[in-house]
């Protein structure tokens, strides 16, 4: 079965991806996107992941079996276009990947598809029901 089309990302989602990413710098972040009925709800973390000013590489091989809408990865420049490196991940790991830029705030990140092309990734206000595993 096809993966629902992306169609937004969770405030909340996006809150920890600029404060993780603020957080990290000068070393750049790296992370895969995991979206629920089409909205990007969560940031997966591979362990392994290594980061520093000029990369960030994810162990791939480490993703458990789920299904991942897209990537998500920080520049410590406000530079968020994609490099070759990030083209090739694109099209490896879904079609909805975010490069957030220096100062990490809600206007300085931008989104794109698995061609690398700029996709709009409208910001939304979803409430989460708490799930407690006993």
């Amino acid at each position: 079965m096809p993966a629902k089309p992306i169609k937004g990302i969770a405030r909340d989602a996006l809150t920890f991806i600029l404060e993780v990413s603020r957080s990290t710098a000068p070393n750049e972040f790296a992370g895969l996107l995991r979206a629920d009925d089409g909205v990007v709800t969560e940031v997966i973390v591979l362990p392994g992941t290594e980061s520093s000013e000029v990369s960030a590489v994810m162990r791939l091989y480490m993703l458990p079996t789920i299904s991942i809408a897209g990537s998500v990865h920080s520049h410590p420049t406000p530079n968020v276009n994609p490099s070759r490196a990030d083209l090739s991940l694109f099209l490896r790991t879904g079609n909805c990947h975010i490069i957030v830029g220096f100062p990490y705030n809600e206007k300085s990140w931008r989104c794109y598809d698995a061609s690398g092309q700029k996709r709009v990734l409208p910001v939304l206000d979803i409430d989460f029901e708490d799930e407690f595993v006993v």
